[in-house]
């Protein structure tokens, strides 16, 4: 499994840890992510961004470019190809600590490639250097493709989301 700050962790890519610099790069991407599934709003998105983005938060950036390491993404040619956000929480069931996705996210040109995968493994190893005993996600009921992807990788249902809209 690889170190999460490997320097090539898949082949033509690296792994570039993210920074506070990086608040505008993951908003865009927390959005381009909810609008591809079709969501009504994503202005709030920058908002969720500014909570909980901080150090215990950690972010990954795949770059498609490994030897030009970047520091902040202010260019749109700079746009990495995929990236990786965790969170923590407690398992509510058993109590432990686990990492929690908050974002896993690859361009569409960069599909299929083996990056998500890549990306949940790094996740994974800095979760068990951390000391977390699970790993968490949520994942929407449209999102085919994602389930799939974590069924492979060994997640499976742990409970169900029910919501009901109050208009």
């Amino acid at each position: 499994m690889p170190r999460p700050d490997s320097a090539s962790f898949l082949p033509g890519y690296a792994l570039q840890r993210g920074s506070e610099l990086d608040r505008v790069q993951l908003t865009r991407y927390m959005q381009r992510a909810y609008q591809e599934l079709g969501a009504p709003a994503i202005a709030h998105l920058e908002q969720t961004v500014q909570q909980h983005f901080c150090d215990r938060s950690p972010l990954w950036w795949a770059l498609s470019d490994p030897a030009a390491p970047r520091v902040g993404f202010a260019r749109a040619e700079q746009s990495p190809a995929g990236c990786l956000w965790l969170g923590t929480a407690v398992d509510q069931w058993t109590g432990s600590s686990q990492a929690y996705v908050l974002l896993l996210y690859v361009e569409p040109q960069h599909r299929r490639r083996g990056l998500a995968t890549a990306l949940m493994a790094a996740g994974q190893a800095w979760a068990l250097e951390q000391g977390h005993t699970s790993m968490g996600l949520q994942v929407f009921t449209s999102n085919l493709p994602a389930q799939q992807l974590y069924n492979k990788l060994g997640y499976s249902s742990q409970a169900l989301w029910m919501t009901k809209p109050l208009a």
